[in-house]
C-alpha cells in the first residue's frame, strides 16, 4: 500500500540546521511531483518547497535562500535541507506526493515530523 513518511524533525537552536526525509512507497515515485508543507499552530498549511518529476524547484519566498528541497529516485526519498533556522519556522513539516494523470489525481500526505526552533 502507499506509505509516505517524514523524518528528522527536533528540536533546533535558532540559526541551526535540520534535514528532514520523506520515504515513499507503493507507487512510482519518480514520476511524482514531490512537495514539503508546515502548518504552526493557529495557522493555515503553506508551501515551503517543491520539486517536480524532472526536478525543477520552487520554494516559498521566506524559505528562498536557506531551504534546499531535492530527491533521491533510486531511494523514493525527498529531503529538505533547512538552514538557518527562526523560531518561525516551528511547525509540524508535511511531505506530499503528487500525480495528476488522465483527469486522475494522486494526492497523498504523510502524518508530519515536529520541527521546533527555540534556545
Amino acid at each position: 500500500q502507499v506509505q509516505v513518511v517524514e523524518s528528522g524533525g527536533g528540536l533546533v537552536q535558532p540559526g541551526g540546521s535540520l534535514r528532514l526525509s520523506c520515504a515513499a512507497s507503493g507507487f512510482t515515485f519518480s514520476v511524482y511531483a514531490m512537495s514539503w508543507y508546515r502548518q504552526a499552530p493557529g495557522k493555515e498549511r503553506e508551501l515551503v518547497a517543491a520539486i517536480s518529476a524532472g526536478g525543477s524547484t520552487n520554494y516559498a519566498d521566506s524559505m528562498k535562500g536557506r531551504f534546499t528541497i531535492s530527491r533521491d529516485n533510486a531511494k523514493n526519498t525527498v529531503y529538505l535541507q533547512m538552514n538557518s533556522l527562526k523560531p518561525e519556522d516551528t511547525a509540524i513539516y508535511l511531505c506530499r506526493a503528487r500525480r495528476q494523470f488522465r483527469r486522475l489525481d494522486y494526492d497523498y500526505w504523510g502524518p508530519g515530523t515536529q520541527v521546533t526552533v527555540s534556545s
